[in-house]
């Protein structure tokens, strides 16, 4: 299973946006910061707002700010938001019954490895991911001096 771009580049995005609460930021800004294509950045940050996770604002200093408090939005919800399912396997998905799972020695695997996926993404909220980034800038800035 992989985690595509869209879900990483919206990941780091929202990171982007909600490092100043309450102060919108452009999304040339966002992509400059954050080495993006503004094109594709757009198309994610569409989905993001149709899913509620950030809001536009108009005007001369507008762009994108959150529209929920940061430690309110997991990292669950937006890959999903992004993605669709991200289940390992098939057999695994929330509507999936497998026809082999009387014969299927790995089943269990997948469903606990399925567990695991959704507790850390779950488990890692917005707020979580911005202090991150925050400490591996400031650990940057240290080796560079």
């Amino acid at each position: 299973m992989w985690i595509s771009t869209r879900a990483q580049y919206g990941l780091r995005a929202l990171i982007e946006i909600g490092r100043q609460p309450g102060q919108p930021i452009s999304l040339k800004e966002v992509a400059t910061r954050q080495d993006i294509s503004l094109h594709y950045l757009e198309q994610i940050v569409g989905g993001l707002r149709r899913a509620g996770f950030v809001q536009s604002v108009r005007g001369a200093r507008g762009g994108y700010q959150l529209a929920r408090p940061a430690a309110e939005i997991n990292a669950y919800e937006v890959v999903t938001t992004l993605e669709g399912s991200i289940a390992p396997v098939q057999c695994v998905e929330d509507d999936h019954t497998c026809e082999s799972q009387n014969v299927c020695g790995t089943q269990d695997l997948w469903f606990r490895v399925d567990a695991a996926l959704r507790e850390v993404l779950g488990g890692t909220t917005l707020a979580d991911l911005i202090v991150e980034a925050r400490e591996q800038q400031h650990a940057r800035l240290i080796q560079l001096a």
